[in-house]
């Protein structure tokens, strides 16, 4: 896993999804488009069936759903579909921080 520091900051967006989960599938080109705008950012997408374990480290009960963080600690939690926007403000006012 690739964790890229802004200065001091690190920021990395966790997704957790499934293959079966219809949303899931619409977050994807989401997230995308959003990556595309944070080359400094960590961006991991975790399968909750596969990587069980770690869904329930992060106390997940649904999918899709988008954790920040900031230097290891939760900033920010999104459960369900989200937009684009809704995202990248989230980013904008922690790198703006």
């Amino acid at each position: 896993m690739l964790i890229i520091k802004i200065g001091e900051i690190m920021i990395e967006v966790k997704k957790f999804y499934a293959e079966w989960c219809g949303p899931c599938k619409m977050l994807t080109p989401i997230m995308e488009k959003v990556k595309t705008g944070y080359s400094d950012i960590s961006f991991t997408d975790i399968n909750i069936d596969e990587d069980f374990e770690i869904a329930q480290k992060y106390f997940v009960r649904s999918v899709p759903t988008v954790i920040i963080e900031q230097d290891g600690q939760e900033v920010g939690r999104y459960a369900g579909l989200q937009s684009e926007l809704t995202y990248k403000n989230a980013l904008n006012e922690l790198k703006s921080a």
